[in-house]
């Protein structure tokens, strides 16, 4: 077992080395994103031949499905429906599925964009995340800079955001996540920050010191814990720079630093550091999963220095209690 440990007092992490088998001749790609069901089933949504790998919490292999069905894995969360809503930015999509892959909801019409920010769903749609009364967001994306959201049965309701970068504008809406108090909370990815709003699409406030905030994770509940994942720097310039990630902070529900998980030196594949944190799941443990898009970011980390292969792209960090 790892000896690394990551983070201080009530959040401290031992990275599980090597979690996950696959069988023989797979390769995860990037990880996109990560979700974890009440048995502590892991689903990892990923840019491989197999776009969704089943674990159980001790990393064994039990099946895979979506071969044919996703273009482009994205993002990734489950309801308390215990339904899995899958985003593919590929064919411009969200999807409900069953545990089995069985699609149960579609939203958005597969390889038919929307005109770039032109507000109309969906251009490379990022992520969903489902209202107190199952209402659902969802960011959109690369393509636009808005906010939707759609009734239970797909019907959209309301739609806000536009690019900028003041208050309820967005420079890369990227990830989603909302609470049981009727917060909604997006990742404004490129504008280092994360925007809070209600359920109206109200502006409430936003947090920052953050770095390029990428994967977002929050348990549901009245007072819950945010877990982020930032992104290092992106540019030749300030590749080298140290305390930018890529990095997981945890933050309270105020967006206050509770705890700060690697990134002091920069990225890499050692035990204990990351590449890309791109999505987060948390069980019911307390352990955290994280999915890296490695083979994307490794120009922008390392230029042209050759990629091995293959990369890591998915981490387990176990919580260690006292």
């Amino acid at each position: 077992m790892s000896s690394v440990i990551l983070g201080t007092g009530d959040f401290r992490y031992r990275v599980l080395d090597g979690w996950g088998q696959l069988p023989d001749g797979w390769e995860l790609m990037d990880v996109a994103a990560v979700a974890v069901d009440h048995k502590d089933r892991v689903y990892v949504f990923n840019r491989s031949e197999h776009p969704m790998i089943v674990f159980d919490r001790d990393g064994k292999f039990l099946k895979s499905w979506g071969e044919g069905l996703f273009t482009r894995a994205h993002g990734l969360h489950i309801g308390p429906d215990e339904m899995l809503y899958c985003t593919d930015d590929g064919d411009h999509t969200v999807r409900k599925c069953t545990l089995d892959g069985e699609v149960v909801l579609e939203i958005g019409v597969p390889g038919t964009p929307a005109p770039f920010m032109s507000g109309e769903p969906f251009h490379r749609c990022t992520h969903t995340a489902l209202a107190r009364d199952g209402h659902i967001f969802v960011s959109d994306g690369y393509g636009n800079a808005h906010v939707h959201k759609y009734d239970p049965n797909g019907k959209l309701v309301l739609t806000w955001g536009e690019p900028g970068t003041g208050p309820g504008q967005f420079n890369l809406v990227h990830n989603i996540v909302s609470d049981d108090d009727g917060f909604v909370y997006v990742a404004d990815r490129e504008n280092h920050r994360v925007q809070v709003f209600n359920e109206a699409g109200k502006y409430e406030g936003q947090w920052n010191n953050l770095h390029r905030p990428c994967g977002l994770f929050m348990p549901r509940g009245k007072c819950p814990h945010c877990f982020v994942g930032e992104l290092g720097p992106g540019m030749p310039v300030n590749r080298a720079y140290k305390n930018l990630g890529p990095r997981l902070s945890i933050l309270d529900n105020q967006g206050n630093l509770l705890s700060r998980l690697g990134g002091g030196d920069g990225p890499g594949m050692e035990i204990g550091k990351f590449m890309a944190p791109h999505g987060l799941a948390v069980d019911s443990r307390g352990d955290i999963y994280v999915g890296e898009v490695a083979y994307t970011n490794w120009p922008s980390s390392f230029g042209d220095e050759p990629m091995p292969r293959p990369l890591r792209s998915l981490q387990k960090l176990e919580r260690v209690s006292d």
